[in-house]
């Protein structure tokens, strides 16, 4: 209808029509040069910005998107038309003081039945697609090629194009059967300071036609292709339509045509879609579908941003030493003596600024680089005559700034020791002064403070029950039954884990004589009353006591209990525990081991175990 919008009958209705407005329409009359000035190339403006770009051509198979895209010698496409004019734009923003560096690489790849293939490198194989921290979509070892002039864009380009795939069917003798993508990217350099770095990049992408195989006739490999790229431009439409629905999941990975196409869909380039579509009427249900992804992908928002970042500016190639690799404690017993000096905290300065107290690192971190270069050349000029200048004038500026880093490491590592230190000696003087205060001579040191050597004298201990020893030291005619002194003895009082209390002595074997020191080092001694008294309550527990009762004792259980009580009821009570041994299953070792474990804690009142 006019520039700008396109009617056509609906198949539905005869009796209406489908409208669609777009940014351009292109007729059968329009040429090359009309698509590209008009739509292509105010977007290139935005590579030098940092910015990304991308073209893309869609449509049915025969439609024309090659052609849109490479074109003839006699009339270029979009890809010739948009590499002379970036080319010619980065010449002249690149120039002799202007403030900006420009490069200009370029990478050509296809996808073939959803692997990704280097053009420039066939041998490559199978690539794979990744993103970077930023969300940039990328693919390690693409191969890329530096160009600077439209025939260096040439001489990579047009063997690589060669390299694509393409076949026969019945609609057109050499047909797409793969997405071709061609990565164009600018890198700027700002020359002064801050010295920022942008990249933009250039996607100019040649789609393959989505087929009815009704009408080409693919059979064999070809079905196969046709397969995949109908496939890859299905979700390439879920994709459009999930980003218009504002759906919380968009399936870019579910092709590889979208991964790749993730920044240009719905991402942060200026995207621009030329939609192909054939006038003959076979094709008039291509032309509708094509027409409608177009009008869908149009609602498709992309937010641009610039790809800007400070790199530390170098003033020349400085290659990392073999001490800059070493981390800073083996880089400071790698240094000389010249560097030990370089790498202090305060380096000599010249004689005109020893008051001061900065050092030159600090002065010459942040430096204008013409004044550096000016103070290069003194620093040379009083070298030749002699005169001690500052060193690190010469110093290149990555030396320096590994070398203030190191200086702070070990500052701060410094510092840190020195809180430990004070931390530590604070812990042991409190600690000190509460072992002081909580010491007491009758109280056991923890064993692990002991130093257990064989020069030490041997111990012998005396056990008896403290409860007993208190009740008989409570009457009147009180007599414990211990050894005798040998020696010096300290009384010390032990909790036991069953709730009684021990009481023992701990006597030195040095007064005792060479017999006796060649005796076990710890020795269980009872006096014969409290033998006796044990004896008594074991035999008392023996005639009165009921199963239950009886397995309290040591070295009897459920079964010798119940062998007990049955012998007392048909031979009567014990007259000794000497009889045990009568009883059918009990053996006279086991009765030794059974007196050895009851006694003890029985004549104290309380059940006492093995140990």
């Amino acid at each position: 209808m006019d520039s700008c919008s396109l009617e056509i009958a609906n198949w539905r209705n005869h009796q209406e029509t489908l409208k669609y407005q777009f940014d351009a329409f292109y007729g059968e009359r329009s040429t090359q040069q009309d698509i590209y000035a008009g739509s292509v190339q105010p977007i290139l403006r935005h590579l030098l910005e940092g910015q990304n770009a991308s073209v893309l051509a869609y449509g049915p198979t025969g439609a024309g998107k090659t052609h849109t895209m490479l074109g003839s010698p006699e009339q270029p496409g979009v890809i010739p038309r948009a590499l002379m004019d970036l080319l010619q734009l980065t010449r002249e923003e690149g120039a002799e003081g202007r403030p900006w560096a420009l490069s200009v690489t370029m990478s050509y790849l296809e996808i073939y039945q959803e692997k990704v293939l280097d053009l420039l490198d066939p041998a490559s194989g199978d690539l794979v697609i990744r993103e970077d921290c930023r969300g940039n979509i990328l693919i390690p070892g693409l191969t890329q090629k530096p160009i600077t002039s439209f025939a260096d864009f040439e001489r990579h380009f047009l063997p690589a194009s060669r390299n694509r795939t393409v076949g026969a069917t019945r609609l057109n003798q050499r047909s797409s059967r793969s997405h071709a993508v061609l990565l164009v990217k600018v890198d700027q350099r700002e020359r002064l300071a801050p010295f920022r770095q942008r990249e933009g990049k250039l996607y100019l992408i040649d789609l393959a036609g989505s087929e009815d195989n009704r009408r080409t006739g693919n059979k064999g490999l070809r079905l196969k292709e046709s397969g995949a790229i109908n496939t890859s431009l299905f979700v390439l439409g879920k994709v459009v339509d999930a980003l218009n629905q504002g759906l919380p999941r968009v399936p870019y990975r579910d092709s590889k045509l979208t991964r790749l196409l993730q920044d240009s869909l719905g991402g942060s380039a200026h995207s621009i879609l030329i939609a192909n579509i054939a006038p003959e009427r076979c094709f008039y249900l291509d032309t509708v579908s094509a027409l409608n992804f177009a009008a869908r992908s149009k609602e498709v928002i992309n937010r641009p941003f610039t790809n800007e970042s400070l790199q530390p500016h170098v003033l020349g190639p400085v290659k990392l030493s073999q001490k800059e690799l070493l981390g800073p404690p083996e880089a400071k017993r790698a240094r000389g003596p010249e560097e030990e000096e370089i790498g202090s905290p305060e380096p000599m300065a010249a004689p005109a600024s020893a008051s001061q107290k900065l050092s030159p690192l600090q002065k010459l971190s942040s430096m204008d680089p013409a004044m550096l270069e000016r103070l290069l050349s003194l620093d040379r000029l009083l070298a030749s005559q002699g005169s001690q200048g500052a060193p690190l004038l010469s110093t290149p500026k990555r030396e320096r700034m590994v070398l203030m880093k190191t200086v702070e490491e070990k500052d701060l590592e410094i510092e840190r020791l020195k809180t430990k230190q004070k931390e530590l000696e604070a812990k042991m003087l409190a600690q000190k002064a509460e072992e002081k205060e909580n010491h007491c001579p009758t109280m056991l040191r923890p064993l692990s403070h002991r130093t257990v050597t064989v020069a030490k004298p041997l111990k012998k201990a005396v056990v008896m029950p403290l409860q007993l020893i208190q009740e008989q030291a409570a009457s009147p005619n009180a007599e414990i039954h211990i050894l005798k002194n040998k020696g010096r003895k300290r009384k010390v009082k032990v909790a036991g884990g069953l709730g009684y209390t021990w009481s023992l002595e701990l006597e030195s074997l040095d007064a005792l004589e060479p017999e006796e020191k060649a005796e076990d080092c710890w020795e269980l001694q009872i006096s014969p009353e409290l033998l006796a008294h044990g004896r008594q309550k074991i035999l008392d527990l023996l005639n009165e006591g009921s199963a239950r009762d009886l397995r309290s004792l040591q070295r009897i259980g459920p079964k010798k209990a119940q062998l007990i009580v049955g012998w007392r009821e048909l031979h009567g009570p014990f007259s000794q525990v000497e009889d045990l041994e009568r009883v059918e299953g009990i053996t006279g070792k086991q009765m030794e081991s059974f007196l050895k474990a009851n006694i003890l804690g029985l004549a104290a009142g309380q059940r006492c175990g093995p140990s």
